[in-house]
């Protein structure tokens, strides 16, 4: 069964920088596209990047690039969001989501359980 825990989440001032964690649980990820999502109440969600084997990486949010980058650890079973340059427009649940091979902006069928991130002065 497999299982997505996010980490790393918490305040941080406007201009710092923090690193999420998605740590896959009870297979090996090989075979997966990890793809990271943020939401903020009353608002769609939204996907921010993704990164397959089969691919390499994808970057769906405009609003991120040059700013984010997603990271692979195959020997660690971990795929990290690297945040820099925060703002207060950032502030969201980030879920990691894994789906089949390839990167999608949907038909993700394992989520994590989010984690908070509050960026304010």
């Amino acid at each position: 069964q497999l299982q997505l825990v996010e980490s790393g989440g918490g305040l941080v001032q406007p201009g710092g920088s923090l690193r999420l964690s998605c740590g896959v649980r009870g297979v090996t990820m090989d075979y997966y596209a990890i793809g990271w999502f943020r939401q903020v109440p009353g608002k769609a969600r939204e996907g921010i990047l993704c990164h397959a084997n089969f691919g390499g990486s994808i970057t769906y949010a405009t609003s991120v690039k040059g700013r984010f980058t997603i990271a692979r650890d195959n020997a660690k079973n971990t795929v990290y969001l690297q945040m820099n340059s925060l703002t207060p427009e950032d502030t969201a649940v980030y879920y990691c989501a894994a789906r089949d091979n390839y990167c999608s902006e949907s038909d993700y069928h394992h989520w994590g359980q989010g984690t908070q991130v509050t960026v304010s002065s």
